[in-house]
C-alpha cells in the first residue's frame, strides 16, 4: 500500500514538472499552436492523379494533417470527388463510346463549359470510367496511373481516414469543397448542402471538435452550414472576381477590414490565393495581420514544388516543370504567418514541419 502511494506521489511530481517546463520552454507549450497544417490538395496530386484513394493514401503516408477531396454530386445522389463537375478532364470518360450522347455544354457560375458532367451519370455509370491526370504535360510521372484508378465516393474517403486512423493512430482530417452548390441547386435540384451534412452525420463528424473543416468559394452556403453544423468553415477567396452566388460582390471587397469583420459572422477561416499574401517583390501583405484581426485563420493555396507554381525568386533552372525551392517558399509561408497550407506535395514538406511521423518512420 505503501509502495503505491509514492508511486502516485512520484507520478504528480512528473506531472507537475512537465507542466512547469511547458510554462518555460515555448517549444513545448507552443508546438502544437505554431504548427501551420499541411493539407493534401486533392491528395498527393504532385504525385498521383487528383482525387484518387491512393492519392489521399499517398498524402496521408507522406504526413499530411488534412486531406482535401473536392465534391461533386451524382445524378442519384452520391457525394464523388472531382475538382469540377465536368469530368472530360479528370477521366477517361471521352473514351467510352456509351457516352457520348452525354456530351454538352452548360452555363457554370456564368461561364460557358463544354464537356460531360458528373451530375448527369449516375454513380454506377461512373463506376466504369477511370481517372486519368489533368496535367501530363507537367506532370508526365502521373500519367503512367492513368486507367488505374476510380473517381472515390466521399463514404469510401471517410472510410480510409478512418481505416488509416486505426492503423496510423494518430488523428486525420478531412477538408472537403463543395463545388458549385448553388448552380447544381437551381439547374438540377441537388442540394449538396444537405448531402453533405447527411454524410457528416452518418460518418460521426458532424460534431463540435471533430476533424473537418468545410470549404466553399460561395458565402450562402456557408451561412446554410453555419446554421446546421459546428464545424469550422472556410471562406474560399480567389485573386479576383466574386462569390457565384453574391453578384456584384468582389473577393477584394470581402477582404476590406469590413468585408473580413462580416466574413467572421459565419466562418472561421479564409482560404485564399498564396498571391493575396505577398507583394511582387515577396514580402508579406497585411491580410493576414488584419485576418487574424478579425479573428480568422488564413490557409493559404495552392504550394506545389514545380518552378511554373513558384515565384520567379524560387524557381531553379530553367525547366518549368522542374522542381524549385519548394521548401523556401513554405518557410515563406511560416514565417508570414499562414495557419495553414494546401500542397499538392505533401511529402516535399520538412518533416520537422509534421505534426507526427509518417508512415513508415
Amino acid at each position: 500500500m505503501g509502495e503505491r502511494v509514492l508511486l502516485r506521489r512520484l507520478i504528480a511530481t512528473l506531472l507537475a514538472a512537465l507542466t512547469a517546463l511547458a510554462l518555460v520552454v515555448p517549444g513545448v507549450a507552443a508546438m502544437a499552436a505554431d504548427h501551420m497544417l499541411v493539407i493534401g490538395h486533392r491528395g498527393a496530386a504532385g504525385e498521383r492523379p487528383e482525387h484518387t484513394l491512393e492519392g489521399y493514401e499517398r498524402a496521408i503516408d507522406e504526413g499530411a494533417d488534412y486531406i482535401e477531396p473536392d465534391l461533386v454530386v451524382t445524378k442519384d445522389l452520391v457525394l464523388v470527388a472531382r475538382h469540377e463537375n465536368e469530368i472530360g478532364g479528370t477521366t477517361d470518360v471521352a473514351d467510352h463510346p456509351e457516352f457520348a450522347d452525354r456530351r454538352r455544354s452548360k452555363e457554370v457560375d456564368g461561364r460557358l463549359v463544354s464537356g460531360w458532367f458528373a451530375e448527369d451519370f449516375t454513380l454506377a455509370e461512373l463506376r466504369t470510367l477511370r481517372a486519368k491526370e489533368r496535367i501530363p504535360g507537367v506532370r508526365p510521372a502521373n500519367a503512367r496511373f492513368d486507367g488505374l484508378y476510380q473517381i472515390p465516393t466521399f463514404a469510401e474517403i471517410v472510410k480510409l481516414v478512418k481505416a488509416k486512423e486505426a492503423e496510423t493512430g494518430r488523428t486525420i482530417g478531412i477538408y472537403p469543397e463543395l463545388k458549385h452548390p448553388t448552380f447544381l441547386l437551381q439547374t438540377d435540384g441537388i442540394d449538396s448542402v444537405d448531402l453533405l451534412v447527411t454524410a457528416l452525420k452518418k460518418a460521426g463528424l458532424d460534431h463540435e471538435g471533430a476533424p473537418v473543416f468545410i470549404q466553399c468559394f460561395e458565402v450562402g452556403p456557408l451561412k446554410r452550414l453555419h446554421k446546421l453544423v459546428p464545424l469550422p468553415l472556410v471562406q474560399l477567396i480567389e485573386a479576383q472576381g466574386g462569390p457565384a452566388d453574391e453578384p456584384g460582390v468582389t473577393y477584394a471587397s470581402m477582404l476590406s477590414d469590413a468585408g473580413l469583420k462580416d466574413i467572421a459572422q459565419y466562418a472561421s477561416v479564409i482560404g485564399v490565393d498564396m498571391r493575396l499574401l505577398f507583394t511582387p517583390d515577396g514580402k508579406p501583405t497585411d491580410l493576414i495581420a488584419r485576418a487574424h484581426s478579425a479573428g480568422l485563420k488564413v490557409h493559404a493555396w495552392t504550394l506545389r514544388k514545380e518552378n511554373a507554381f513558384l515565384p520567379p525568386m524560387l524557381r531553379r533552372g530553367s525547366n518549368p516543370n522542374g522542381t524549385g525551392d519548394f521548401a523556401a517558399a513554405f518557410a515563406a509561408l511560416r514565417k508570414a504567418g499562414v495557419d495553414g497550407v494546401f500542397t499538392d506535395d505533401p511529402g516535399a514538406v520538412p518533416k520537422q514541419e509534421m505534426t507526427s511521423k509518417t508512415a513508415g518512420d
